[in-house]
């Protein structure tokens, strides 16, 4: 084996020893005691039970992560890669197709791998804590919806990606670059039409103190809406959540009617403010930038590596192929890839504390969101107390607890002021 396979096979252990380790330390960490902030909200037990979900959810992940981890390192070393390369040659020469069929055998058995771990944590993890919601025929129409979905839409923008490195030349990851971009700004455009109405039930937020709090608020911030809808979470979860959807004209609110039962008005102004803030700062647009960018690095290294003989030699290939090199390239890409999945998360973190900072100097009751949050916290039973590393490598949000404090040193400083 040349050093392509030593690199990319330590690069597993390692990523799953790092994800081990942080995911070990996150749970020693919540062994500590309730933090002052929530005292109140939190019983011993409601405390206890926070507990024992990360704990629940910590171990599946583990054992989904080793699996995973097994499975890749004995396809491989089986000479799993060449004998799929072999079997899907037999429908024909054409390497479009032939693409096709190898990487959606590999997400297809990837799929199966992890549908056992999805089904438990739904209807064992999520049931036991109270949170499932979802019925056996809502959670086997989603998957159905999802795999038409990715025939779909997944189906014709990989075929085109194959297509534009089998004949563009050294140009080729520039017009994959610009295909996949576009793409991605149509979906972002059609999806709270189209796509997530195929999930989810979104009713037009009746009249009432709620619908005009929003709005004047908006107004307020000049910021025009063509929609605030409230969506059947519920039908899967007894988790809250809100989101935008869409852009310009299209910009829409998007309540999940768990949170609308949860909260008092002034604190979902203050969680959508939040959201607002985020449109205000400009994130969206910076984390697309970044997201493109950064898809434009790795299809640039993708096609310094098409083809490349030593990259085969080392998953025991016989014959070269680009559809072989994107799933080749894609393992040797893992530690770039976590390099900047930590970047990206830290400017995530940065990022909502700017929109905490917008909500609470924007809305009448700075308070609000800090109240918000402590009560999602409860309601989804967050880990108050994340281990540093964890929280490096994983989280986008920063801890519950360091976002209630510096809110609270906004509203204290906005008071003084």
């Amino acid at each position: 084996m040349n050093i392509f396979g030593p690199i990319i096979f330590f690069t597993l252990i390692i990523t799953f020893f790092i994800q081990l380790v942080s995911e070990l330390l996150n749970l020693r960490a919540s062994a500590a005691g309730l933090p002052a902030e929530f005292i109140g909200l939190f019983d011993e037990d409601s405390y206890k039970k926070s507990r024992d979900y990360l704990a629940a959810t910590t171990r599946l992940s583990l054992y989904s992560a080793a699996l995973d981890l097994f499975i890749l390192l004995l396809f491989w070393f089986s000479g799993g890669f060449n004998l799929l390369d072999h079997f899907v040659r037999r429908f024909g020469s054409n390497p479009i197709i032939n693409g096709l069929l190898y990487i959606g055998a590999l997400l297809f058995m990837q799929s199966l791998i992890e549908l056992p771990f999805s089904g438990y944590k739904t209807f064992v993890i999520e049931k036991k804590f109270g949170f499932n919601k979802t019925t056996p025929a809502v959670f086997v129409t989603d998957i159905l919806k999802i795999l038409f979905l990715a025939l779909l839409l997944g189906t014709p923008l990989l075929a085109g990606v194959l297509w534009f490195f089998q004949v563009a030349g050294s140009r080729a990851w520039l017009w994959a670059w610009g295909g996949v971009i576009l793409v991605s700004l149509l979906l972002q455009y059609v999806a709270p039409t189209w796509i997530m109405p195929l999930f989810n039930k979104f009713v037009p937020l009746g009249d009432g103190e709620l619908k005009s709090s929003i709005m004047r608020y908006a107004e307020k911030v000049h910021f025009p809406l063509s929609g605030i809808y409230v969506l059947d979470g519920s039908k899967r979860s007894a988790k809250a959540n809100a989101f935008f959807t869409g852009f310009g004209k299209r910009k829409r609110i998007a309540l999940f009617d768990t949170l609308v039962a949860a909260h008092p008005v002034h604190e979902l102004v203050a969680v959508l403010a939040h959201e607002i803030g985020h449109f205000k700062k400009k994130h969206i647009i910076v984390n697309m930038i970044l997201s493109f960018c950064n898809l434009g690095i790795l299809l640039f290294l993708f096609s310094l590596f098409i083809n490349n003989h030593s990259l085969f030699q080392a998953f025991f290939m016989t014959e070269t192929s680009v559809y072989g090199s994107l799933i080749f390239f894609s393992l040797l890409y893992t530690p770039v890839e976590l390099v900047i999945s930590v970047f990206m998360h830290a400017l995530s973190r940065k990022h909502e504390y700017e929109a905490d900072h917008y909500a609470v100097s924007t809305v009448e009751k700075g308070a609000a969101l800090a109240d918000a949050l402590k009560k999602l916290s409860r309601n989804n039973l967050s880990n108050l107390t994340p281990h540093p590393l964890y929280v490096f490598l994983n989280y986008s949000h920063p801890p519950v607890l360091q976002r209630i404090r510096r809110i609270r040193s906004l509203v204290v400083g906005s008071a003084k002021a």
